[in-house]
């Protein structure tokens, strides 16, 4: 097994970072083509959904190896390394930790050894009943500190039976969010939980397949869109191309945050293009909450969209308002203290001269802990600003998410224990306006009934044990 040299990155600023989803997932069976290349660049595609760790497993015939490290998949891998990796399967991940700690020892993919040989898994998600699974788990077992450990050992732990067949019965005992891509030696496999809370999809390349996060990471390795992968389903790839096998009803709760967030705008989602649903989300926002002003200006680059479609449907000008440094979001040097008290700075500078005296409408896609807002509010009227309205193209996030986003406790949420006009004042905002719950979802034009709201309503669709959730470490168990 190969693995890299335990460095650790370090977000800018820790106390206020935006929500993460756990990480995106890729895997690929091709005849002839170098996958670990196809897996980097997959990878990169979904580089957005994870910024902590980066690994890719990747099996000739004979064995699996794995090479992971702490960063960016561009910080992790190069062509000295990747050309290590050869085979014709592999599964890889990009990491933001929800469950266990920020440590190379929790980066993906997993990888366990069987008396039949290797089992190699990539998850997104979180399990909400980790505990009793790691009952299950043989005495004498690796410790585990994540669900991910405890599902991987599981998947492997009985060489009577084949990956296969052990899938088809553990699945349906495990519960939460999971949309997994794990592989032996010879076949690559992909599954989706009953409620199909995290996406996963299925392309097709010349000579073999390929299963992504998103749509996106398809287009990148110049694999076509065959479909997605049906909440309940697993599929099974080899040298006699793909077998479906549903273990459980689908039941779909889709996560509604996807929308508003965690997707990239180039992805599709149930047939329709993020991005087009964004710019339409903006175009309600402005109905619901419009404002006389002179410029609409997004928080780049989540806010983007929305303010797009916001200006279409006001018949107020859109213009660029902050600029925005691409590079700031992950780094491995520790920022002064002179610099870290700059905050937002970092990250996002006003054009003086387009905002000066100008009633500004800035769009950004949802505001969790409001530190963010509240700075570049601040920014803004220093910078000339006139008026300053926030309008944001998600309802209140009032409740955590125990699927796979890393939100705050609901304590630290500011719309867990704030009213509107409440967050309005302390941003420090002339008037803030939140899109309502029906418009956003009717902009999905996806039904209600179909998709996981729970971080709007505190509803959850897959019921919560907040004492056995997957969160929480599992030294105890284990």
């Amino acid at each position: 097994m190969l693995k890299g040299d335990g460095r650790l990155g370090h977000d800018l600023d820790p106390h206020d970072r935006a929500p993460k989803d756990a990480c995106g997932v890729f895997g690929v069976w091709a005849s002839g083509e170098e996958v670990s290349k196809l897996t980097y660049y997959g990878l990169y595609a979904l580089q957005h959904r994870g910024q902590e760790s980066a690994g890719i497993a990747v099996s000739d015939g004979n064995r699996i190896l794995v090479y992971k490290d702490m960063g960016l998949v561009s910080q992790v891998f190069d062509e000295s390394v990747l050309g290590t990796l050869r085979g014709h399967l592999a599964v890889g991940h990009c990491r933001y930790s929800t469950t266990g700690s920020s440590v190379w020892e929790n980066a993906q993919p997993t990888l366990s050894s069987t008396e039949m040989g290797g089992l190699a898994l990539a998850h997104n998600g979180n399990l909400i009943n980790t505990r009793q699974l790691a009952q299950r788990l043989k005495p004498g077992t690796t410790r585990a500190t994540t669900d991910t450990d405890v599902l991987t050992t599981l998947l492997a732990q009985d060489p009577s039976q084949s990956i296969e067949d052990t899938a088809a019965e553990l699945l349906p005992q495990v519960r939460g969010a999971y949309s997994l891509v794990f592989m032996d030696e010879k076949t690559l496999y992909a599954a989706r939980d009953p409620q199909g809370v995290r996406p996963l999809v299925l392309g097709r390349l010349e000579r073999g397949w390929v299963v992504a996060s998103e749509t996106a990471a398809l287009d990148i390795v110049g694999a076509s869109y065959v479909r997605e992968i049906e909440p309940g389903e697993m599929l099974t790839i080899d040298e006699r191309g793909v077998r479906s096998r549903r273990f459980a009803l689908a039941e779909p709760k889709g996560c509604l945050f996807e929308y508003v967030y965690l997707a990239r705008p180039d992805t599709t989602i149930a047939g329709r293009g993020v991005q087009a649903t964004r710019v339409e989300v903006g175009r309600r926002l402005a109905r619901e909450h419009p404002v006389e002003a002179d410029l609409v200006i997004p928080t780049p680059e989540s806010g983007t969209p929305a303010a797009i479609g916001y200006a279409e449907a006001s018949g107020i000008p859109y213009g660029q308002g902050l600029v925005k440094n691409s590079y700031v979001g992950r780094t491995f040097i520790q920022p002064s203290q002179t610099i870290r008290q700059l905050g937002i700075r970092l990250k996002l500078n006003p054009l003086r001269e387009v905002i000066e005296g100008k009633r500004l409408v800035v769009v950004d896609d949802s505001i969790v802990r409001g530190n963010t807002q509240r700075a570049i509010v601040k920014m803004l009227r220093e910078a000339g600003a006139r008026e300053v309205h926030v309008r944001i193209s998600s309802p209140p996030v009032a409740w955590p998410c125990f699927y796979g986003i890393d939100f705050a406790t609901r304590a630290e949420l500011i719309a867990g224990s704030l009213e509107v006009d409440e967050i309005r004042d302390s941003l420090g905002a002339d008037s803030l306006g939140y899109i309502s719950l029906e418009e956003l979802t009717a902009a999905t034009t996806i039904p209600a009934e179909r998709l996981c709201r729970a971080c709007f309503t505190g509803s959850y669709p897959i019921p919560i044990d907040q004492d056995s959730v997957g969160k929480y470490l599992l030294e105890e168990v284990v």
